[in-house]
């Protein structure tokens, strides 16, 4: 039986510029019956998705710091904040994936909790063109492939340009011409790097993961820790080693699931939650190496 929520009637701080109170707001008050208060620090400090302001951290740390803004902002001793990223899926580097991360902070218990989710639904995509390309037939493809323009562009020049211009959130076919012409005359070579803008609020496959996301952080805070009661008890690991069904040698597939503590060290393992005990042959190192 899952416990009540810990945080019934409470004010949670949400440190965002860009709208994710619409994704995150249902969850935090049917999942833990608290309000979600939104904080709009400058979180561009922490860098920026269009690269002006790099990110130094890794997007963990990134979303602490995010939460910890807000909460010095407001003065609430409960906060949150998202934190994506995006490129190659680590395995079939053809494949983008997006990778989106909340981190929950509750500085009463000194209590951080951290869930991930790995995205395979994702628009995140570029393409370096020229002006002569926006009536052709494979920029007009895919303009559809990355859902133009129910979801925005990103334009810059796509050769040397000392101002670093870069037109964001281009949402209609006329600010995408002028948008190309203007990066276009300000490139070396005359061509523009396109790219998805994938700012939650100008991307809403994105902000449906944030969604998706919210609901499972919230079931694990419900979730206490069966040693000390803290919230936040999940899975932090997933243990590989999955035997092969013919020669019985441990592959890169999961065999366990860690699941710990976010404020104690204690943790446990797990089987697969979809029962699965052996691995196929063709993930094998040694029947098929």
């Amino acid at each position: 039986m899952v416990p009540a929520s810990p945080y019934a009637g409470r004010r949670v701080c949400l440190t965002t510029l860009h709208g994710k109170e619409r994704v995150l707001a249902r969850p935090v008050f049917h999942g833990l019956g608290a309000e979600l208060l939104v904080c709009g620090c400058d979180t561009d400090q922490l860098g920026t998705f269009s690269g002006e302001i790099e990110r130094p951290a890794d997007p963990v740390s990134t979303c602490r710091l995010k939460a910890k803004l807000g909460l010095a902002a407001t003065g609430l001793p409960l906060g949150l904040a998202s934190e994506g990223s995006f490129g190659p899926h680590p395995a079939v580097p053809f494949l983008p994936v997006g990778q989106e991360v909340l981190v929950f902070v509750d500085l009463e218990r000194q209590l951080t909790v951290v869930e991930r989710r790995l995205e395979m639904r994702t628009t995140f995509s570029s393409r370096t063109v020229g002006p002569s390309d926006l009536n052709s037939t494979g920029f007009s493809t895919w303009l559809q492939q990355v859902r133009f323009p129910s979801h925005a562009l990103i334009a810059r020049p796509a050769q040397h340009d000392p101002s670093g211009r870069c037109i964001k959130a281009i949402r209609t076919i006329a600010d995408l011409e002028v948008a190309l012409a203007h990066c276009a005359a300000a490139s070396s070579n005359g061509e523009v790097l396109l790219e998805t803008d994938m700012r939650a609020h100008c991307n809403p496959t994105r902000m449906a993961s944030i969604r998706r996301l919210g609901f499972q952080l919230v079931r694990r805070i419900r979730q206490l820790c069966p040693a000390c009661e803290s919230p936040g008890w999940g899975r932090t690991e997933a243990v590989a080693g999955l035997p092969c069904r013919c020669c019985g040698t441990a592959t890169p597939l999961m065999a366990q699931e860690r699941w710990g503590c976010s404020a104690c060290c204690h943790s446990e393992l797990k089987p697969r939650r979809d029962g699965r005990r052996e691995a196929d042959p063709m993930h094998c190192p040694w029947c098929n190496p």
